[in-house]
């Protein structure tokens, strides 16, 4: 394992990811999985090691599970990263919805595997709208958050008790709360209930 971990080291310490991708909406430039690949080749057939890279679809909540995996032919270290899948999204085809969500997924994956930091990547910040706050702390948004950067509501915590309780008081509805989370047929029961 040492070998591995040490072989890993090295191409973390010299893999250069530039963003390539533009985004003339948001006006930034981001990397996509694609360019990570592209970028890690080189150094992968260098240190002699082999990587892949599969996907799992979860049913309910609908989201995808990738998985990347490093392996020297004897140790391997996997990293795995999840996306949620929208197959209603205006615009896209059912096909469409799973690669896009796959393809972020991944992303995330090598980025965890490869330690590239994304914080300061417009990608991982732009939530393409504008938040303002409400008296219990509920943030509502003004237009609706990509599916890809939003996180699943839990069914409990505070968050939950927040969006149950402006839901309850008729201060947000179902569709606001899904404007900033992910929202699986089991909580939005339990916020309407």
């Amino acid at each position: 394992m040492k070998n591995l971990q040490s072989k890993l080291v090295a191409i973390q310490t010299s893999l250069k990811a530039p963003k390539n991708q533009r985004n003339s909406f948001g006006n930034y430039n981001y990397r996509s999985c694609e360019d990570i690949l592209e970028a890690v080749k080189p150094l992968l057939k260098k240190e002699g090691l082999l990587l892949t890279i599969s996907d799992f679809v979860n049913n309910d909540p609908l989201y995808v599970v990738a998985t990347v995996t490093i392996s020297d032919g004897t140790d391997t270290i996997s990293v795995t990263a999840q996306a949620g899948i929208d197959p209603s999204k205006k615009g896209m085809d059912i096909a469409q919805c799973f690669g896009a969500s796959s393809s972020y997924a991944r992303k995330y994956a090598l980025n965890g595997l490869f330690l590239i930091d994304d914080t300061k990547d417009a990608d991982a910040t732009n939530t393409h709208s504008k938040s303002t706050k409400t008296s219990s702390n509920w943030t509502q948004t003004t237009t609706q958050t990509l599916d890809a950067e939003k996180e699943w509501l839990p069914k409990t915590g505070k968050y939950f008790d927040n969006a149950k309780k402006a839901v309850k008081e008729n201060r947000i509805t179902i569709a606001d709360v899904r404007k900033k989370y992910k929202v699986s047929k089991e909580v939005e029961k339990l916020l309407t209930s």
